[in-house]
């Protein structure tokens, strides 16, 4: 049987007895591929890292070495939600790695939405290969690959710019979700107990806010839209809207615009908010907020976010307009 082919009379795992039933099997699997090796995983705290990385400590424990690069391009708050989880709570053999310098200065200057994109998946696989390189006895790779991944590229896809390790390393794969779809994999990380801010966490682009802060990506705005990111999120947390949105961000665009503050003349950024709702990617349409809550999000981020003068609410479905920016 082909190991990446979902069998045809294979459960949808809807319920938590079946997710706890999953995880038994998996645990099983997990512990008689590895023995007694070492398994290295990129936890970028994104759904399917995440559930696999908890998957695994309950089943080898420290025998998972978790690397968790925080590049300068999470969102407020994120990479200290992943120690909290698995360092503080799951004890989590896990290294982290504030590469945000590295990557903000290899990034200064570069404008290009692919150039962008490049430098920040290319920064990550060589700050992850020095990781590894320091790690004695490692054997196995664990990778956050679902079905999705397989059927779209006809294969085993690579999670997390992992993909371009050398050669020279020669791990084997531990891929323990690899045949769920994304509900499953949320389903599993609820049984496994991990926080629902986690577990159903909003889409994430790889490069993270950096196709947010569009054009070349300077350090003041990049705080704004980290900060503008925040208030809408923690807004649309009060109003109900979290779990209702599919997705919602802001992004700070490369140019400013005339404004006025204390009574001066300011020449300032403005904020797009931007929120959609899908079912599958292809297409989207914007939801009709309540305007008392889009005046709310925009009276905090123009007095709460320095450098900012405007606060403008998206409109565009997709298509014609892509759900992010860059």
């Amino acid at each position: 049987m082909d190991s990446n082919k979902r069998p045809e009379d294979m459960k949808r795992i809807v319920t938590k007895e079946l997710a706890d039933q999953f995880i038994e099997e998996k645990i099983a699997e997990i512990r008689k591929q590895v023995g007694t090796g070492k398994v290295l995983l990129a936890l970028s705290g994104g759904v399917d890292s995440s559930v696999v990385a908890a998957l695994l400590i309950k089943a080898i424990g420290r025998q998972l070495v978790c690397v968790h690069v925080n590049h300068g391009l999470m969102r407020k708050g994120e990479s200290e939600q992943v120690l909290s989880v698995f360092r503080d709570q799951l004890s989590a053999n896990l290294i982290y790695v504030d590469a945000t310098d590295r990557f903000l200065d290899k990034l200064a200057g570069v404008s290009d939405p692919e150039a962008k994109r490049k430098v920040i998946g290319g920064e990550f696989i060589r700050v992850f290969e020095e990781e590894a390189r320091k790690q004695d006895n490692v054997k196995f790779l664990a990778q956050g690959t679902i079905y999705p991944d397989i059927i779209e590229s006809h294969g085993v896809k690579a999670h997390h710019n992992v993909g371009g390790l050398p050669d020279d390393l020669k791990f084997e794969l531990v891929e323990p979700v690899k045949l769920l779809f994304k509900d499953e994999v949320r389903e599993v990380g609820s049984a496994l107990g991990l926080p629902d801010s986690m577990v159903h966490r909003q889409p994430f682009p790889g490069p993270g806010l950096g196709v947010r802060c569009t054009g070349a990506i300077t350090r003041d705005r990049l705080a704004a839209l980290r900060e503008s990111d925040a208030i809408l999120r923690e807004e649309f947390d009060k109003a109900g809207l979290t779990g209702k949105v599919w997705q919602f961000f802001t992004v700070v665009p490369d140019y400013r615009s005339t404004g006025v503050r204390g009574g001066k003349r300011v020449f300032d950024w403005p904020v797009v908010i931007r929120a959609v709702n899908t079912v599958d990617a292809m297409s989207a349409t914007v939801p009709e907020l309540e305007w008392a809550l889009l005046k709310k999000i925009t009276a905090r981020i123009l007095d709460e976010v320095p450098g900012v003068c405007r606060v403008l609410y998206d409109l565009s479905p997709k298509g014609p307009a892509t759900i992010e920016w860059e």
